[in-house]
């Protein structure tokens, strides 16, 4: 539960080693934080995130397992997470950008994307919302992307399940309302991270 000043205690990271969502959990209060879990795929990566936050003074940083496209394991997971102790925060922080041309190739591409950004969202984001219901308060903060405000041709497939994401957080939000939890949807630009390492740069990127 967040501490007598509101600020959060505990923070979990779906997408472990996401830049924008470990940028996120370094700007909190660090000294209020007694617990952060990142939750990912095992990676030199994942261990790197770790320690990156653990020397800057965060206590209780640790790593999980955590694979978008097994859903199958997603309830097992949440709930031994939130068993630990309540979680104040919640960063939905995981997708893969894919390739276009792939994607028309080959419709097994397409759909690897679509299951990651949308199907493993909706799965383990469903999961979340139930804990922090069952808890009486804490924020599920969806990490989304103006390309789900309109599908473009150069980038379809992945704008198509940022779209999805969107609607299904909008609608999670409305459904979590006055039970103490709550979603917050947030939409980036073009951010200059190892996803689009190597794409065109938009205007505005930061």
């Amino acid at each position: 539960m967040n501490d007598a000043l509101g600020e959060p205690q505990s923070v979990l990271v779906l997408g472990g080693t996401s830049e924008i969502a470990l940028e996120t959990v370094k700007a909190l209060p660090r000294a209020r934080l007694g617990r952060v879990v990142l939750a990912g795929r095992p990676s030199p990566a994942r261990d790197e995130a770790v320690a990156a936050l653990t020397g800057i003074g965060i206590a209780g940083v640790t790593a999980v397992d955590f694979d978008a496209k097994d859903t199958g394991a997603h309830a097992e997971l949440i709930n031994s997470i939130f068993d630990a102790g309540d979680i104040d925060i919640t960063l939905l922080a995981f997708g893969i950008l894919g390739n276009q041309d792939d994607a028309e190739a080959d419709p097994d591409h397409a759909i690897d994307v679509a299951t990651t950004n949308y199907t493993g969202a909706v799965s383990v984001g469903l999961r979340v919302a139930h804990r922090l219901k069952a808890q009486g308060h804490g924020s599920l903060v969806v990490f989304s992307s103006v390309a789900g405000d309109r599908a473009r041709r150069s980038n379809y497939v992945y704008g198509s399940t940022k779209a999805g994401l969107d609607a299904f957080a909008q609608g999670l939000g409305d459904a979590l309302h006055g039970s103490g939890a709550r979603v917050l949807v947030v939409r980036p630009g073009m951010v200059r991270t190892k996803m689009s390492a190597g794409l065109k740069e938009a205007p505005m990127t930061t």
